[in-house]
């Protein structure tokens, strides 16, 4: 049987750059560096808060764990306030978007705890506060996620009294 040749994929690409504008080409070489710098800066500072939340909040082992609920609840709204105010409101500086949304906010939110929370849950014999938390943080999550986005574009629609 012959060997047929591996498929090629295209390599990934930011969706904020138009490879057909030759001014942008050049941005797949500049931007690497900084937007990893940006991302790692953002993920140590959420991860620190995230830590933070689940110091001042301990659960015990078939208890729920309330403090990355609230992490990744409140992760989610402010991701939705993030999208509106750099895509709808602010003309933002490139690095804004990987700094604060997928640094911060991704270093803070923690869906991989919340699956070990799942799986503490479950091996700790409280299989029905792990089914609660599996669907009430996903609901919660994507609940917080479009309020983020309505609030937001409702305040920035707003007018703004006394400002000409």
């Amino acid at each position: 049987m012959p060997d047929s040749p591996a498929p090629t994929w295209p390599e990934p690409v930011d969706s904020d750059v138009d490879l057909h504008d030759p001014a942008q080409r050049g941005e797949l070489r500049r931007a690497p560096r900084a937007v990893l710098a940006a991302v790692s800066a953002g993920g140590a500072l959420g991860a620190l808060a995230r830590y933070a939340a689940t110091v001042a909040r301990p659960h015990d082992a078939g208890g729920f764990p309330w403090a990355t609920f609230a992490v990744n609840v409140s992760g989610c709204l402010l991701i939705g306030v993030l999208m509106v105010l750099v895509t709808e409101v602010w003309t933002a500086h490139e690095l804004v978007r990987p700094f604060l949304g997928t640094g911060v906010l991704g270093g803070y939110t923690t869906f991989s705890t919340y699956t070990v929370d799942v799986q503490r849950l479950v091996t700790a014999g409280s299989a029905g506060t792990a089914l609660l938390y599996l669907a009430g943080t996903l609901a919660a999550a994507l609940v917080a996620v479009s309020a983020g986005l309505g609030l937001t574009r409702a305040a920035a629609r707003r007018p703004r009294v006394g400002v000409r």
